[in-house]
Order: structure tokens, then C-alpha cells, then sequence
């Protein structure tokens, strides 16, 4: 190695990176800092820092930019001289933005990046839950293909997707991406979202019409526990729900009871609160929904998504430059 790149090497910032990277972003990353790469997702087990033990880790490695997915990004983190935070979610919960406001650290975000992931598997969802894919997967590996004296194209006959409404409450990223895909098949879709103004529809609307809705939105004070009792029972019968966002936008109860009585035909589930289903619970039990364990944005692609966006704003303000992507943009005023 020349002396030059030791020289540079010497001055680079270093970069305590939490969160996977891959792709074209990691090569940014690695071209503008010194990186010591430790994604929380390849522990075993999985590890995610308290902000106390996150500081230390700081602080060993002597690093003053922190690209972090999870991690809890608060109290003495922010007593640390850090240039960036990098948060790879679209949303970055995980950090205090006041405090890093305060302190002058600019926290940069991800946003959209699990948008087609997330839109792939409310496809999934969909499929599964209006063609009883898991119950005949199931029924063909217990030899229970005859069962009761039945065939199976009595038992799993459905109604066709194609000619359907689906409404999309909520419409943002990954309600967009959905769109396409679900007009693809020959849905027509409608949405409803009062800070957008090509969702047209009322919520009342959207439930009275729709065959298939799919909730988008963000969990916020008015948004929390938004689709209840009168809402499940103003959707057509034999509607199908999918929820590929957060469990806290419904009332659980108030859903079961809808599917159990067979007003609700059915739904698709990628999440539930605090992040794990109890086997004991209701939903476990009903063959007419489909459930999986908060997997939607699990794609190698939002990696490499949320690497770019985040590795291109981290080049930006390293070299004083505005980032494209920044939680709380006060910092620069």
C-alpha cells in the first residue's frame, strides 16, 4: 500500500455499519469511509444495540458515521461526535430525531425501499387466501385429496380476481407498486387516502365497493385501530383482507369475529402485534386466512435498495452536500 492511500485511508471517516449492504451502495460506502461492517441480521443470535452498548460500540471503533436498520439510536448516542446517521428504513423509528436535531446530526432514511417486496406479497396473500392454496397444500400432503368423500374442486371452487375492485387504503409507496400488479391481473383498484390527491375515494366508498382491501397506511394517532367492527361489516360479504403493513391498523377481535361469522371471506396476514402470533390465537385456527411471520420487505433487492439511497446521501453530506433523503432537513438551516 502507498504511503498516499494510508494518508487517505488515515483521514476517511469511520463508519460502524449495523444494517446489511449490498450492491452498488456498499461500493459508495466503502469508497468514502472506512467501514467496520457488522449487519444485525448475520448475528447468531440476532443482536440489535441498546443505546448504551451501541455508544461503547461507537466508541471502540472510533466511528463517526453510524449506518444502522434497527438498532436503538438514542440517550448517548447522541452525546457521540457523529457527521450522519444512516437509517435504512423508511421510516427511522429507531432514532431519536429530536435529540440527533439537537445535537446537529443529520439522519438520512430509505423511503420506498421494500415497496415491490412488500407489493409482491400482498400478490401472494391474495392468490393464497382466494384459492385456499395453503389448506390444499396441506390436504395433498395428508393424503386427504378425497377427503369426506369429496373431490377438490368442490371444496376449493372461488370466484376469479380478474373483474374484481380492490381498495387500497392508504397510498404510498407500496400501495402504488400493488396497483400495477393488481391491475395486471385485471382488478380495477380505487384508493383512499386524505393526504393524496389521486386516491379518490372516500374510506366509506372504498369499503362498500371493494372486494379485496388492502390496507397502507402509516400508524399514526388517527390511523391506529381505523378498520373496526363497522368497518369490517360495511365491506361486501365474501371480501377478502389483507393487511401487509401494521396489525395495530385493525381491531384483531373485531376481525375474527367478521371472518368467523363468514361476512369477511377471508385474509392475508404478514403481521401482528409485537411482532409474533400466539398459537393459542383465534387466527391460528381459521382455515380462510393465510398467515406469515412480518416477512413482506425479506428481499436481497431492499437491501440493495436501502444501500443505495442511504450510501449516496452519506457521500453527499461527508462532502458537504445537501442529502436527498433526510428525516429531519432543520439540521442543515
Amino acid at each position: 500500500m502507498s504511503a498516499a492511500t494510508e494518508r487517505s485511508r488515515a483521514t476517511r471517516p469511520h463508519a460502524l455499519v449495523l444494517a446489511p449492504l449490498r450492491g452498488e451502495g456498499r461500493e459508495i460506502l466503502e469508497s468514502v469511509c472506512e467501514i467496520t461492517y457488522e449487519p444485525w441480521i448475520e448475528q447468531h443470535p440476532i443482536r440489535l444495540y441498546q443505546a448504551e452498548d451501541l455508544a461503547k460500540r461507537l466508541h471502540d471503533v472510533s466511528a463517526t458515521v453510524l449506518v444502522c436498520e434497527s438498532d436503538n439510536v438514542n440517550g448517548p448516542v447522541m452525546d457521540l461526535p457523529l457527521r450522519v446517521i444512516g437509517c435504512t428504513r423508511g421510516d427511522p423509528n429507531n432514532v431519536d430525531l429530536a435529540a440527533a436535531t439537537k445535537a446537529g446530526i443529520p439522519v438520512l432514511r430509505a423511503p420506498g425501499r421494500n415497496a415491490d417486496a412488500v407489493a409482491e406479497i400482498c400478490i401472494a396473500l391474495l392468490f393464497a387466501v382466494n384459492r385456499g392454496v395453503v389448506v390444499a397444500d396441506r390436504e395433498c400432503r395428508e393424503a386427504q385429496i378425497y377427503r369426506d368423500g369429496t373431490i377438490p374442486y368442490q371444496r376449493f371452487r372461488a370466484w376469479q380476481l380478474a373483474g374484481k375492485t380492490a381498495g387500497l387504503v392508504g397510498y404510498g409507496a407500496v400501495a402504488r407498486a400493488l396497483k400495477w400488479r393488481l391491475e395486471g391481473l385485471g382488478l380495477n383498484v380505487i384508493a383512499y387516502d386524505p393526504y393524496v390527491e389521486e386516491a379518490t375515494h372516500s374510506l366509506d366508498d372504498l369499503l362498500a365497493q371493494s372486494d379485496v382491501v388492502s390496507m397502507h397506511a402509516p400508524v399514526l394517532a388517527e390511523t391506529r385501530g381505523m378498520i373496526g367492527a363497522e368497518q369490517f361489516a360495511a365491506m361486501k360479504p365474501g371480501a377478502i383482507y389483507l393487511n401487509a403493513a401494521r396489525a395495530a391498523l385493525h381491531d384483531t377481535d373485531a376481525m375474527v369475529a367478521a371472518l368467523q361469522s363468514g361476512h369477511l371471506g377471508g385474509a392475508g396476514l404478514d403481521h401482528f402485534d409485537h411482532e409474533w402470533l400466539d398459537p393459542a390465537s383465534p387466527l391460528a385456527a381459521l382455515p380462510n386466512v393465510v398467515l406469515t411471520p412480518h416477512i413482506g420487505g425479506a428481499t436481497y433487492d431492499t437491501e440493495a435498495n436501502h444501500s443505495l439511497l442511504v450510501a449516496r446521501d452519506i457521500a453527499k453530506v461527508l462532502a458537504g452536500e445537501r442529502p436527498d433523503h433526510c428525516a429531519n432537513p432543520e439540521v442543515f438551516a
